[in-house]
């Protein structure tokens, strides 16, 4: 925690990404893509004595979606995400809803 210049937040809750502002470097930027209607907590100090930032982005479009495709590519970039079988689609939404999915929760066909 504390080294990253870039942190990209895809998810929808505002207390999920709060946290992630002490995890940037001197100059980084919390960059948010995933919306929520609830205000995030972040306290100036976190902010100020690190020259961090944050940032949102109105992003979906399929240029938006290409680049970052091709970006994660070329770095090597992984997704951390949790894998049900199309078989248990229902415990996957079902986790989802109840926000004890970790990561993304990813349908996979067998």
């Amino acid at each position: 925690m504390g080294g990253a210049k870039v942190i990209l937040s895809t998810v929808t809750s505002a207390k999920a990404m709060s946290p992630w502002v002490d995890g940037l470097a001197t100059d980084g930027t919390l960059l948010l893509v995933g919306a929520s209607m609830e205000p995030m907590e972040v306290t100036p100090v976190s902010l100020i004595m690190a020259r961090r930032s944050v940032k949102g982005w109105p992003s979906g479009t399929a240029m938006d979606s290409q680049d970052c495709l091709e970006f994660s590519a070329l770095t090597g970039i992984r997704p951390m995400i949790e894998k049900f079988s199309l078989d248990n689609a229902s415990q996957a939404y079902e986790r989802m809803m109840s926000g004890k999915a970790r990561f993304r929760a990813v349908l996979t066909v067998d």
